[in-house]
């Protein structure tokens, strides 16, 4: 066990903290399950940096490091759905080409060919969108201004676009790749 791999599975604990802070009745409750999401996304970065820098990397690492992202982010979105029933389509979109992408890389890595899927600089861009209009919605309550609303249901909106495209990037490379055989 590493400092990495530490990290991700804090991760994959902070997701029922910041299920137990958004519905408490304390004040301020949603401000704290958006930190403490803020918090779990950061540390996706962290643990990256730490493995690439102390050489930590492991094959373990790079099975958790995504599955851990995923957990936190499906996990959230559905219980946000559960707030916001509005946010469905964007939630199943999301879940769906998640699955679909996970999917194809492992049939590529069957391949040999798993490189041809890696995450691109679009999918850098993707999560980004996708955490921050999260945080949004988190921070989102009745005396919130209408702005932290919009930044969350649009942002969720655009990472689905963003999500779609980049899924149809990921097969077309994909599909390239085995023309090529």
């Amino acid at each position: 066990m590493n400092g990495a791999n530490l990290i991700t599975y804090l991760r994959i604990l902070l997701i029922p903290a910041v299920i137990a802070c958004y519905f408490a009745s304390f004040p301020s409750a949603n401000l704290w399950a958006a930190i403490l999401f803020g918090i779990a996304s950061l540390s996706d970065w962290l643990d990256g940096y730490l493995a690439r820098k102390y050489e930590w990397t492991s094959e373990f690492g790079a099975f958790l490091d995504p599955v851990a992202d995923k957990l936190l982010v499906v996990i959230i979105l559905i219980m946000l759905v559960s707030v916001y029933p509005i946010l469905i389509v964007a939630t199943g979109i999301i879940i769906a080409r998640e699955i679909l992408i996970s999917a194809l890389r492992e049939w590529m890595a069957s391949k040999g060919k798993r490189n041809v899927v890696a995450v691109a600089y679009l999918g850098k861009v993707k999560t980004t969108v996708q955490m921050v209009a999260i945080i949004a919605l988190l921070l989102f309550n009745e005396e919130s201004a209408q702005l932290v609303w919009q930044v969350g249901f649009y942002g969720i909106h655009i990472a689905v676009l963003i999500s779609v495209y980049s899924m149809a990037l990921y097969f077309n490379n994909a599909w390239s790749s085995l023309q090529e055989d």
